[in-house]
């Protein structure tokens, strides 16, 4: 007699996405090729823009005298 199996089978893993740097160059080129243009952040800086006012948090909690 045979047993059912207790688990579905798992679907098939995707291959790994691996680039070459000729893939990423020839990407890179036609990027600028259709006129856009690459801008460089200096290092420290993110690219980021700012949401809003950093809060600073009291880990302490409030105490009243």
């Amino acid at each position: 007699m045979s047993r059912k199996p207790t688990r579905a089978a798992s679907p098939r893993k995707q291959p790994a996405a691996v680039q070459t740097s000729e893939s990423i160059a020839e990407q890179t080129k036609l990027f600028l090729k259709s006129g856009n243009k690459i801008d460089v952040v200096d290092s420290g800086i993110s690219g980021q823009p700012v949401l809003g006012a950093r809060k600073q948090i009291d880990l302490r909690g409030s105490r009243k005298a």
